[in-house]
């Protein structure tokens, strides 16, 4: 194992997408010292160094990446690396979808202990993350996009500088799992419709992804995940309900105006009511089969 004084990089957090990014960083050849809170030695990568927790994390590594559920859990991690005592972080990258807003307030909270903050969500499903495909949206200086772009290319296909102020990031996360959201609901919709007319999903699957139907529901979730009967994205209606109402708050934030975003939060809301954490690819018998008319809304 790893001694942990020649650690490069820390890793915090080895769930759905984190596990198999942190693997993928491994192989790229990056040293890891790791710790996840649900447990670390079964979820870490072979050769990387396990953590007791995340102050000694904090105390083994310049830089630490994040992949966490949300906003509360990075703030928790932040406030324990800023309390462990000798630690020499000096750079938290941010891959969890935390929100515009949680991103400022980190930048601002760790800059008082002299730690850059840099965000950087991805998206590209647990597929994405296993194959190394998944896509960053890096938000920070160019100094550091130039210093950390050779790293993320360890587990990412595509690293795009979206921009420089702490949050943009968050901003085109959000922006892209609301359409990804408005994908599968609109396509789920037009499916039941289409079947309960007597096409079969396949024939639809095969016309909308040669016509100008075609989205990201069509070319991957429908052909891959629902009609082989899987439904296993690894996504979940939890963390996409979550990603939705952090979408409205921004929308809210800047008085931008709200046209389609208060009805696809609810309706995603009222799966995870139904089958808590459920895999997203189950929205479509939840509006196959009409179940998601009930009270709640945003």
């Amino acid at each position: 194992m790893t001694p942990v004084e020649e650690v490069a990089f820390g890793f915090i957090g080895l769930g759905n997408m984190g596990a198999p990014m942190a693997a993928n960083l491994a192989r790229a050849g990056r040293r890891l010292l790791v710790h996840d809170a649900a447990g670390t030695r079964e979820r870490a990568p072979p050769g990387a160094a396990v953590a007791a927790d995340n102050r000694e994390v904090a105390r083994g590594a310049d830089t630490v990446i994040l992949s966490l559920p949300d906003g509360d859990a990075v703030r928790r991690v932040a406030e324990e690396m800023i309390g462990a005592p000798g630690a020499r972080v000096r750079c938290v990258l941010d891959t969890s979808t935390v929100g515009i807003a949680a991103a400022r307030e980190l930048h601002a909270r760790l800059a008082e202990a002299g730690i850059g903050y840099l965000d950087a969500p991805v998206s590209g499903g647990v597929s994405g993350a296993r194959k190394g495909t998944v896509a960053v949206m890096f938000s920070g200086s160019d100094a550091a996009f130039a210093r950390y772009t050779p790293v993320l290319e360890g587990m990412a296909a595509n690293v795009v500088h979206v921009g420089r102020a702490p949050g943009l990031g968050q901003a085109m996360k959000l922006l892209n799992n609301f359409l990804s959201a408005v994908a599968m609901t609109a396509t789920s919709e037009a499916i039941a419709l289409g079947e309960r007319h007597g096409l079969e999903m396949a024939t639809m699957i095969e016309v909308l992804n040669a016509s100008s139907g075609r989205n990201s529901a069509t070319a991957d979730k429908f052909p891959n995940r629902i009609l082989p009967g899987t439904y296993d994205t690894g996504f979940t209606s939890r963390l996409l309900e979550k990603d939705l109402r952090l979408y409205i708050e921004a929308l809210e934030a800047e008085g931008g105006e709200r046209v389609l975003a208060p009805s696809i939060h609810a309706l995603w809301r009222r799966l995870e009511d139904a089958e808590p954490n459920a895999d997203i690819t189950r929205v479509y018998p939840f509006v196959r089969e009409g179940r998601f008319r009930g009270r709640g809304s945003s």
